[in-house]
């Protein structure tokens, strides 16, 4: 089925498998996933058969984890310029040929908790390069009202392979061995490589190139004055940093406590992935009935109480249908914040703001898991478990306090930026699907700015000046909508930004921001602003008496003199 047919249908939990390019990388992520689960089991097995401490399993974690803390940032404005189908090529080629060399020196017991370690890690450095490269192919091959749906079956595709791939796990350890499971996980890349290799539609999307720490700065900049996404990524830490004693200890647990082998351990995470999967069903109606902010409160209330009653249980009859609950609550949790994250960042950032998202989820991850192993060899497994359900908890209990910000008001089409628009800057950029070509007609006729000196130094430091003739009745309204009008300035790129009242020209107030150079200034006016910035800025123009103007002006270079010296 064809993309605006899938559109054209009313959203559901299934809706974007109708999309054929989609159905099938989710499948194929589905089966990678699987050996990536049976990779996770195999690991933590050879670390419980070689009686390593909490501590050391619940590295494997952190391993797993870490490398998005050293990467993830430059990772995501990687997969913002790079063509992200030939970087997912080149990373799902890079995991099948390390997972094939663990299987290998596992087979022949050259393999240490050590050099486990160290390939995990090595595995993670992949991923860390391959998720937000991902998350932003997804919405690029979806409409974008499915854009949720989507990352909410992205989750669920996680949690089938949670449901599957432990349980497979655990018949082959106790059939051919660890070596084997490794073995199946470096296969398991091969389905999501071919689907990519004979995916010849995909296009990428046209953006204007941008020097690396530029970028990088960018995108952190419009994280650091995006409310909405800061608070997503708040929340999304103070849950997953307890959350994860479930993860970290539940394979000691299951050891000690209820004495089970590989094979139960497969289980009870396939009780997780069951939940999981029913949860892709019923949370996308939740929300609809109890809206983000209730919904989170909600599963992350059930998640912790889940995991502190998993850690008292002494049956496995009570644990395992304990722990479907949990899993439900999970994907309650991740796949809310994940799809919300996701259809409101703006297209010319979502790579690099996904990638902070990475930053969060495996950052809080891997520290999570290190803490609570060591917590948990100086307090026990359970009492430790049975702490972080309780800190889970009251985390959701803040949402009571402090909410998400709402987003369903915010306009995030890209729109030519109004009041700086000079003709050349108003044109989007060819490919620019988010852009209006109306709205960017109307823009620049709204402005008589001379034609740009094409002779500037394209990399020259900006400063853009807009002033306004504010009457003494409007000023406080005035300066309460620049206050607004700061964040979004400073989201697009502005690196400083002021209000200054004109001395010599009373009653007239003038804005003042810096961009790092004229071709990011012109990246502002092409694809950065959304029309929720465009209703900031509309505000703050209908505050003042005459049309604001604008200069831009652009730093010279100035010549270069040799130094002197004086006898």
């Amino acid at each position: 089925m064809s993309v605006g047919t899938a559109a054209s249908r009313p959203p559901g939990p299934l809706a974007p498998l109708a999309v054929t390019i989609f159905r099938w990388l989710w499948i194929a992520d589905v089966v990678s996933n699987i050996g990536g689960w049976m990779q996770t089991v195999g690991a933590q097995w050879f670390l419980v058969e070689d009686h390593a401490s909490p501590a050391v399993i619940a590295l494997v974690s952190t391993a797993s984890a870490a490398p998005v803390l050293l990467f993830g940032i430059p990772a995501g404005v990687l997969g913002e310029f790079a063509n992200k189908r030939h970087l997912l090529i080149g990373v799902q080629s890079a995991q099948a040929l390390v997972a094939a060399l663990l299987a290998v020196l596992t087979a022949v017991g050259a393999m240490t908790p050590a050099l486990l370690l160290a390939f995990t890690f090595a595995l993670g450095v992949a991923s860390a390069v391959q998720l937000p490269a991902y998350q932003a192919f997804v919405p690029g091959v979806v409409p974008k009202p499915l854009i949720g749906e989507a990352a909410s079956l992205s989750s669920i595709g996680v949690n089938v392979a949670r449901a599957i791939g432990p349980a497979i796990a655990g018949v082959v350890i106790g059939s051919w061995g660890i070596p084997f499971v490794f073995a199946l996980n470096a296969l398991s890349f091969a389905g999501l490589l071919l689907v990519l290799i004979l995916f010849k539609g995909y296009k990428q999307p046209t953006a204007d190139r941008e020097p690396f720490m530029s970028a990088t700065r960018a995108g952190l900049r419009y994280v650091l004055h995006a409310a909405v996404v800061r608070r997503i990524y708040f929340q999304l830490l103070i849950f997953i940093v307890p959350a994860n004693a479930l993860w970290a200890l539940l394979p000691v647990l299951a050891s000690s406590r209820l004495s089970l082998d590989s094979n139960g351990y497969g289980i009870l995470l396939a009780a997780l992935g069951i939940g999981s999967i029913g949860g892709a069903f019923i949370i996308p109606k939740a929300r609809a009935a109890l809206g983000t902010n209730r919904l989170i409160v909600v599963t992350s209330a059930a998640y912790g109480i889940g995991i502190a009653a998993t850690a008292l249980s002494q049956t496995l009859w009570i644990t395992l249908p304990v722990l479907v609950l949990v899993g439900l609550s999970w994907i309650g949790v991740i796949a809310t914040l994940n799809g919300t994250v996701q259809a409101f960042l703006p297209g010319w950032v979502r790579t690099r703001g996904l990638s902070v998202y990475q930053l969060v989820l495996f950052g809080g991850t891997a520290f999570g898991a290190a803490i609570i192993g060591a917590l948990g060899g100086i307090f026990g497994t359970a009492h430790t478990m049975a702490v972080a359900g309780i800190v889970v908890v009251v985390g959701a209990a803040m949402l009571l306090i402090w909410p998400l910000h709402p987003t369903a008001d915010k306009s995030r089409a890209a729109l030519p930026m109004p009041l700086t628009d000079v003709p050349p800057v108003a044109t989007p950029l060819p490919g620019d699907d988010d852009a209006n070509p109306d709205d960017a007609a109307a823009a620049a006729d709204a402005t008589a700015t001379p034609a740009v000196n094409h002779e500037l130094d394209p990399a020259g430091a900006t400063l853009v000046i807009v002033r306004y003739e504010i009457a003494d009745r409007d000023r406080a309204a005035f300066l309460a909508a620049m206050r607004t009008l700061e964040q979004s300035r400073r989201r697009t790129g502005a690196r400083s930004w002021d209000v200054y009242d004109d001395r010599e020209h009373p009653g007239f107030l003038v804005e003042a921001f810096h961009v790092g150079s004229w071709q990011e200034h012109l990246s502002q006016h092409h694809n950065r602003t959304t029309g929720y910035d465009t209703e900031i800025v509309e505000a703050a123009r209908k505050l003042s008496a005459s049309p604001p103007t604008v200069e831009h002006l652009v730093s010279a270079a100035l010549p270069h003199h040799p130094h002197t010296t004086t006898k």
